[in-house]
């Protein structure tokens, strides 16, 4: 199934709050209307099933990490096991109603409103997550909370500090590495790269009957490569492996080329899709 680029809306009760939101923090637009996210992507875990989660990630002492991270480098951080990935600068909606979750928010919302969202998936959590930082939030009468938060730095996970009420890790920053010094090709990637998501969108939108645009879609916004291909990577939505995947690596170079391949995979597909449209319009195919 080819990957379509997409942002992710707002819930009902907090589109108000995430459009302030957004105005003041995002550094991009929100260019492409998605239906609601289903429950299970905006809910934390509350089924059995999800409370008998295990960790993946091993216990060990900072002095036995194997990357050489001193304890002075460290920092305890309580993490959301999630089944979706959070980029740096980009906005996500949370409904908070377990009790140890709710624990975890009286916690924060006294301290320096930041967790860690780590993906989650088949009963383990990755290595690497992604700060997110309380921007809004409404608590309700029977204390549930809804939360607009944004993406801040990336950590890797270091050790498992406690399990309960709630999860809380020993971290590490975790940076792109510097690219070679008059290296034209990383900004030369992410002008390739809008190229084909520019691309993919205006097809897309052909093939749902959407009117196109007049003038070009300005997706960059003067952004810097590193935040521009944390941005692409928010907007493989559905496909977290990938996502996580893009997440992890340390090279802006390489993240930028495995972007602009995932995308001119999917330029290709629905080029061809465009195609079968176009010559057969009553046809199944064309519906899909």
């Amino acid at each position: 199934m080819a990957l379509v680029p997409q942002i992710l809306p707002y819930p009902p009760l907090l589109r108000q709050a995430a459009a302030t939101a957004a105005a003041t923090a995002l550094p991009f637009p929100l260019s492409k209307p998605l239906s609601p996210p289903s429950p299970s992507r905006t809910a934390l875990f509350s089924s059995p099933q999800d409370r008998r989660h295990r960790l993946s990630i091993p216990l060990r002492c900072s002095s036995s990490d194997p990357g050489g991270t001193s304890g002075d480098d460290l920092v305890e951080l309580p993490l959301f096991p999630l089944p979706l990935v959070l980029f740096p600068g980009a906005i996500l909606p949370l409904q908070i109603f377990e009790f140890r979750y709710r624990i975890m928010m009286h916690t924060l919302l006294q301290t320096d409103l930041r967790f860690g969202v780590i993906f989650s998936e088949s009963g383990t959590i990755a290595d690497v997550g992604c700060v997110g930082e309380i921007v809004k939030h409404e608590r309700l009468v029977d204390d549930r909370f809804f939360l607009i938060c944004k993406g801040q730095e990336r950590f890797r996970v270091s050790g498992i500090v406690r399990t309960r009420p709630f999860l809380v890790a020993r971290v590490s920053w975790l940076e792109d590495r510097p690219p070679p010094q008059g290296d034209d090709d990383v900004e030369a990637l992410a002008s390739e790269v809008e190229t084909h998501m520019r691309d993919v969108i205006r097809i897309s939108n052909r093939l749902n009957g959407k009117p196109e645009k007049e003038g070009g879609m300005d997706l960059r916004r003067n952004l810097f490569p590193t935040p521009f291909s944390f941005f692409v990577g928010s907007t493989f939505e559905g496909a977290p492996r990938e996502q996580q995947a893009l997440l992890e690596l340390e090279d802006t170079a390489a993240r930028l080329k495995r972007e602009r391949d995932t995308l001119r995979n999917t330029l290709n597909y629905l080029t061809a899709a465009s195609a079968v449209k176009d010559a057969f319009p009553s046809s199944p195919s064309s519906s899909s």
